[in-house]
């Protein structure tokens, strides 16, 4: 299931994370690569504990924590601490998949890879090239978001950023586990909470069928989840 999600930071949030970043020192993005990613990464990175990536990473956790489409789709348990990469003219990742297991960095804490993510934070008409592109099993799927806007998919998908050919493609990329593990049934509770949002706007929440529906989605939650 991929599902991009619109305005999770404001354009007021993105000029302020991309004056932070001018002035940022930047490093080989290599440097947080498994060894099969990094055959085929060429970008720059943040340096992952460097004050401006911790600082930043923090107002991104928060915008997550207040988009109620965010939680929805991805029911999150644990969140890797936000990156930061920047591809120029001439740098691409070519066709991988995203490690497993990543360990927290200065912690003793692993997450499962369940869902990928990544936050633009350059305005589409800035750069040429640049697509994410994300295979599943109907196809390949392009991305090239608004700044501000992210896109939320499986890990367990190949996926690629096609070089850049003008300007400068800034975003921030992450990974979480999911208290559900199960894309299909994650997937079925992304739905089943966007119809009970839709019938209570309709209805209001006292209606009794929405009751009784938002009853059937957190008794599926208490049966799916790995808390």
């Amino acid at each position: 299931m991929l599902i991009c999600i619109p305005e999770v930071l404001s354009k007021q949030q993105v000029a302020f994370f991309r004056s932070a970043m001018d002035k940022a020192s930047w490093e080989d993005g290599r440097t947080t690569a498994g060894s099969q990613s990094s055959l085929v990464k060429n970008n720059l990175q943040l340096p992952q504990n460097g004050e401006v990536a911790r600082e930043l990473g923090e107002h991104v956790l928060e915008a997550l924590a207040q988009s109620s489409m965010f939680v929805s789709a991805a029911l999150p348990h644990r969140i890797f601490p936000p990156l930061f990469n920047r591809y120029g003219v001439g740098q691409n990742f070519g066709l991988h998949v995203d490690n497993a297991i990543r360990g927290i960095p200065g912690t003793p804490i692993r997450i499962r890879t369940d869902l990928s993510c990544t936050l633009f934070l350059s305005e589409a008409d800035e750069y040429d090239g640049g697509e994410l592109v994300i295979e599943d099993r109907v196809g390949q799927q392009e991305v090239k978001l608004p700044a501000g806007d992210l896109v939320l998919y499986p890990s367990t998908s190949l996926h690629l950023v096609k070089g850049v050919t003008r300007g400068e493609r800034i975003a921030s990329f992450f990974w979480l586990q999911s208290m559900i593990r199960d894309n299909v049934a994650r997937a079925l509770l992304f739905d089943l909470d966007q119809a009970i949002q839709s019938l209570t706007t309709r209805f209001g929440a006292g209606d009794p069928t929405c009751v009784k529906l938002s009853a059937v989605y957190h008794n599926l939650i208490r049966t799916w989840a790995e808390a």
